[in-house]
């Protein structure tokens, strides 16, 4: 088969099965099948580049970062909706429009808490989207829409040209995903879905919005070439056989009860659902008639969004609990006096970090206004002083560690507060997890199951305890036999020799990754020096911020950390490094990339071995490449190499150019 034909195959295949997961939620094959088809589209399109467009499944995050957001005029106008804020006011709009229409049904939808959207397709294929701004003009936010695989990139069927409306949100589990990750990087969090959802989609950088799980449902057909439809339920159904994302929970009323009812049905299951929605949206059903009533300057005359009553209740703060998250985030949470909210009773609530209670001048005795962060999360909204009695109590951070007593840390830019202690007890199982991962001290069978045990069991209170454990301790671990364990212990002695930047990247240091341990290694060679350096110091060392420079002083900072370092160096673990004198950085300047596996070296080796003589290694192929290192099924890069004419070397050529053959 001619490769554009296999290619054509598996991307038609490929849409019928993203189709059946993301809009039917119905997969017809295995994730890891999935997975093959798309690798093998991916493969097919780097050999042959000349047949990527824009619509295969490949390109769902392409391009680089822009630097703003193009303007983009709307076809219509983006009207908004008028609200009702009762059944009263539904039942007035039902007034208004009998007054001009011959039938009053109606199609009654979700009203979802997210960003309105644009998407115009033509021929079939996703052209460009657009935010609603200011409801003529809004911003191209095409890059970002391409990156939620609910959008699709080309339509089941082929339309001249279509416009649809629809909505951008964030899932309630993904709110509180990201959120947490928010947390645990001391940064501010999100308030709701709708403003997570808002803050994704306006990304700059298209590989920000592809982390979050943005989704997506349509909801209106703007303007359409080639097909004629007569009512809403008919364009709901319509836009569904296109293969768009249309949100199930809708409803075909035959009159203004009908609305009512699917209303109040709603108010009650809200909770249920997986996104966050803040009421009842009213279309007249017949499109025809909806084109006599017309619009207003800002509002449709045929449609209504009726808005729940906003579910918060008062109680009382009457105390603050702090906690050490896995990562040494130390945060508060507040203790309440228990109240029945959204289904739930609830005697708890995040309070995120002191920024926030500051801001919200909480206090312990405070009367105080709660609701639920997308539905899910207890939350406090605002203290309420107008009922305070003046015995109300301050919320300060505290000093000290809660869980080990360690001196607190906070980074300018920051607003979480940090326990630095690499041993505290509250992120020890954190700490060791990532001491032993594979970018660090690459301790072969130093899994989280492992280690969950080791410090469950208390064999395992410090990082440098792992350097004390004997082959029957371990051998004694659930699913750990002698075999096992005699290879755990064969791993745990080969990391001590280990290079000291590997070290600094096991600590765990905020900010120091394993690129910026490498380039501190080569200036510094004794971990003990670190002691002695201060915030100009470090500053002064190329790619070395004035963030990494003042998290590095208060690492070291931390007595704990020091004797942790120290008890690592008498147990053996290897804290020095010699200098390279500038003779022996015989690849500064040069990037090489390594691509394929070598008969005697790891990629991790290679890279150790190239960046330790002052070269770089990339991930890419380009004219700027000096070498490239191949091994056994190079893929691509291998091709790429050879059409640009660069130096091909194999593993023995390598060693020979580093003088080690």
């Amino acid at each position: 088969m001619e490769v554009s034909s296999r290619i054509k195959e598996l991307r038609e295949e490929i849409q019928k099965h993203d189709y059946h997961y993301y809009i039917l939620d119905a997969p017809l094959i295995s994730d890891a099948s999935y997975d093959r088809l798309m690798q093998e589209l991916k493969k097919l399109e780097e050999e042959c580049p000349q047949y990527i467009t824009a619509d295969s499944p490949t390109q769902r995050v392409a391009g680089k970062a822009s630097e703003k957001f193009s303007p983009v005029r709307h076809r219509f106008p983006l009207l908004s909706l008028d609200n009702a804020f009762s059944y009263q006011d539904l039942l007035e709009f039902d007034r208004r429009v009998g007054r001009v229409t011959r039938t009053l049904s109606y199609m009654a939808e979700l009203k979802i808490d997210g960003v309105s959207i644009a998407l115009v397709y033509e021929n079939g294929v996703l052209l460009n989207a657009a935010t609603r701004g200011d409801g003529l003009v809004g911003e191209d936010v095409t890059a970002n829409i391409r990156t939620i695989k609910t959008i699709p990139l080309r339509l089941r069927y082929s339309l001249p040209r279509l416009e649809v409306r629809g909505e951008i949100f964030m899932p309630k589990q993904e709110f509180i995903r990201l959120n947490e990750e928010k947390e645990e990087k001391g940064e501010r969090v999100f308030a709701n879905p709708r403003n997570a959802a808002a803050g994704s989609l306006r990304q700059l950088d298209p590989r920000i919005t592809a982390g979050r799980a943005l989704s997506a449902f349509v909801y209106d057909i703007i303007y359409m070439e080639g097909q004629n439809l007569a009512e809403q339920q008919e364009a709901w159904h319509f836009m569904q056989e296109l293969g768009l994302p249309v949100n199930p929970e809708v409803r075909f009323c035959a009159d203004i009860n009908a609305v009512l009812a699917f209303t109040e049905e709603y108010a009650e299951k809200r909770h249920e659902l997986p996104y966050e929605i803040d009421g009842v949206v009213v279309k007249l059903n017949t499109l025809a008639e909806r084109e006599e009533l017309g619009a207003t300057a800002r509002s449709p005359r045929w449609a209504m969004a009726y808005k729940f009553p906003a579910e918060e209740k008062e109680t009382r703060l009457l105390g603050v609990e702090i906690n050490v998250g896995r990562t040494g985030i130390i945060a508060p949470t507040a203790l309440l006096e228990p109240v029945f909210l959204a289904g739930t009773t609830v005697s708890r609530a995040s309070m995120h970090n002191f920024d926030l209670v500051k801001e919200k001048d909480l206090r312990i005795g405070d009367m105080v206004l709660l609701h639920k962060a997308g539905d899910i999360i207890p939350e406090i909204i605002a203290s309420l002083p107008e009922k305070r009695s003046g015995e109300e109590r301050v919320i300060m951070p505290p000093e000290n560690c809660p869980a080990c007593d360690s001196k607190v840390a906070r980074f300018a830019g920051e607003v979480a507060y940090r326990c630095e202690n690499i041993n505290c007890p509250a992120r020890l199982k954190e700490s060791l997890i990532f001491f032993a991962s594979r970018g660090a001290m690459d301790i072969d069978g130093l899994g989280s199951a492992v280690i969950e045990q080791l410090v469950d069991k208390e064999m395992v209170k410090r990082i440098d305890d792992l350097y004390r454990l004997r082959e029957e301790e371990i051998t004694a671990l659930e699913r750990m036999g002698p075999k096992s364990a005699a290879n755990l212990i064969k791993a745990i002695d080969e990391s001590k020799s280990r290079p000291p930047s590997r070290l600094l990247t096991a600590l765990g240091i905020r900010h120091i990754g394993a690129r910026s341990a490498k380039i501190l290694s080569r200036h510094i060679h004794d971990i003990d020096d670190f002691y002695k350096l201060g915030v100009e110091n470090l500053t002064s060392i190329p790619e070395i911020g004035p963030k990494m420079a003042e998290s590095i002083v208060n690492f070291f900072a931390e007595p704990r950390n020091r004797e942790t370092i120290e008890n690592l160096k008498a147990l053996g673990v290897n804290t020095r490094e010699e200098a390279i004198e500038a003779g022996e950085q015989l690849l500064q300047g040069k990037t090489f990339v390594l691509t394929g596996t070598l008969p005697s070296l790891t990629r991790q080796q290679a890279s150790e071995m190239i960046e330790s003589r002052g070269g770089k290694v990339s991930n890419s192929v380009s004219k700027k490449t000096s070498y490239v290192v191949a091994g056994d099924d190079p893929g691509s890069k291998l091709d790429k190499a050879q059409q640009l004419g660069l130096t091909i070397l194999d593993e023995a050529g390598f060693l020979n150019l580093l003088g080690l053959s």
